[in-house]
């Protein structure tokens, strides 16, 4: 899965930067070689998507929506391809790299497609007409939880709108935006439209973020990295579209009973444990009545037991990854938390990858360094 080039203004474009290997977190072996863009790389993305934008921004919508229709055509036929991809860098299973990973995208594109046929642009309220204008040139700025998704559920709807598009993917899950730019540039997307640079974040995110003739810049990432983001694009009053980390929580009622009951407990189990709990959306707190503390803890350790890792569970992303996740763990069981399920010294773990043990943590308490975040209920983490 070798790439030496970056897709600039309609084709591929031999790369002048280094290029660094990609490693997969089941095998730990290098699975590809991506660039890493130059400084003049990025600035040719942008002034070729700045160049393409009155023309893409001018075209029937009905022609947007035949080209988007045509990438989810392509992704079809090459669904094997990407799932290899996807499993390959990102370590999740087949079946959720082809139902969520895949799938979604696919989906993505085409209701996309079909609301922009439906789409008005131009609207009468009394005496007034709102227009619906593309904003300009869109940095995309990508995660590596969601390989795919992520820059489908960014580019599309801008694509749709008559933006164009510079993606910069994430340097742990590149090749998936990789083969998604075949699929681009296969479809006939019109020179220009969609460019994709490749390389670390801290460079080429800041050159995007920074640069005059991007009109917005969208953002999934780390709060920290957000702020930086945020900062750096307020330079040039770009408009920008921030996706943090989150916490959620899921609450059960005092007459939640029986069957209803499991249900919810198993239903917040897999939104824990989706994507191997690399989910920005992951429902990382149950909160449950104290008289049902008992009842839930034992559904949701018969829940937690059919997530085994390397079957239905994936690797953590990396080496760094696992041992922050196994750092939160230990801290919670030094504090005195009930291990429910799993634990922090796991042993029946696949002997090679950056696999952790799903975890349920019971009997959570609240910190003196928080007080603002106390639990009214019991919680299980």
């Amino acid at each position: 899965m070798n790439r030496d080039e970056l897709y600039i203004d309609g084709k591929w474009t031999p790369a002048a930067g280094t290029r660094k290997n990609v490693f997969s977190p089941v095998t730990l072996e290098a699975v590809g070689q991506v660039p890493e863009a130059t400084a003049g790389e990025v600035d040719a993305a942008v002034q070729a998507a700045a160049g393409a934008f009155t023309g893409w921004s001018q075209s029937a919508p009905a022609e947007r929506a035949a080209l988007l229709r045509r990438v989810a055509e392509i992704l079809e036929e090459r669904r094997e391809s990407f799932i290899d991809t996807i499993t390959a860098e990102l370590g999740a299973p087949r079946q959720l790299a082809e139902r969520v990973h895949l799938q979604l995208p696919i989906t993505v594109l085409r209701t996309t497609a079909d609301l922009l046929e439906q789409y008005s642009f131009e609207e009468s309220v009394g005496n007034s007409t709102i227009y619906r204008e593309p904003v300009g040139v869109v940095a995309a700025i990508t995660p590596w939880n969601y390989p795919l998704h992520q820059i489908t559920a960014k580019i599309v709807p801008a694509l749709a709108a008559g933006c164009t598009i510079v993606l910069k993917p994430a340097d742990l899950t590149p090749l998936t935006a990789y083969a998604f730019a075949d699929a681009m540039h296969d479809a006939g997307f019109p020179a220009g439209v969609f460019n994709l640079v490749s390389g670390p974040g801290s460079l080429i995110g800041e050159q995007l973020s920074l640069h005059p003739d991007v009109d917005m810049v969208s953002f999934t990432g780390s709060v920290n990295v957000g702020r930086i983001v945020a900062r750096d694009a307020a330079s040039t009053i770009k408009k920008v579209s921030l996706e943090l980390g989150g916490k959620s929580a899921s609450l059960i009622a005092e007459d939640v009973e029986g069957a209803l009951l499991a249900t919810a407990v198993k239903v917040s189990v897999a939104n824990s444990f989706l994507n191997s709990g690399q989910t920005c959306s992951a429902w990382t707190r149950l909160l449950v009545p104290e008289a049902r503390y008992e009842e839930v803890k034992a559904l949701a350790a018969e829940a937690a037991r059919k997530y085994v890792p390397g079957e239905r569970v994936g690797p953590m992303i990396s080496e760094a990854q696992k041992t922050r996740v196994l750092d939160f763990m230990r801290q919670a069981e030094a504090d005195g938390f009930e291990t429910i399920h799993g634990g922090s010294d796991a042993t029946d773990l696949p002997e090679q990858g950056w696999y952790v043990q799903p975890s349920i943590y019971g009997k959570v308490t609240p910190t003196p360094a928080s007080p603002k975040r106390k639990c009214s209920a019991p919680c299980l983490r």
